[in-house]
């Protein structure tokens, strides 16, 4: 992978955690994010995925190299809903 793609795709990481990160603050009290998730992957697939795939198109990655970005990209889905479900208040205090 060249230089210039490789820090292209440093970029496109960056973009993706500031967008979490923007994700994070949409967190429901009561724990309903599905939509936050849906809105997150719906970025992804409308903004990131295009460009990796012109970039494979035109031979700046390969096969192995958009498929891993890719899944690093929809890896940060998993991780936000990971956080997500962190910053769901404890049913415990709820009760008390």
């Amino acid at each position: 992978m060249e230089k210039n793609v490789s820090e292209e795709l440093d970029v496109l990481r960056s973009m993706l955690n500031n967008w979490k990160t923007g994700f994070l603050t949409w967190a429901s009290p009561d724990g309903d994010n599905d939509h936050v998730l849906l809105e997150f992957t719906e970025e992804i697939q409308t903004h990131v995925y295009p460009y990796v795939k012109r970039l494979f198109e035109t031979n700046y990655l390969s096969e192995v190299e958009a498929r891993e970005f890719m899944n690093y990209c929809f890896g940060q889905v998993e991780d936000l809903r990971v956080q997500l479900s962190k910053a769901q208040p404890d049913e415990s205090r709820k009760e008390a």
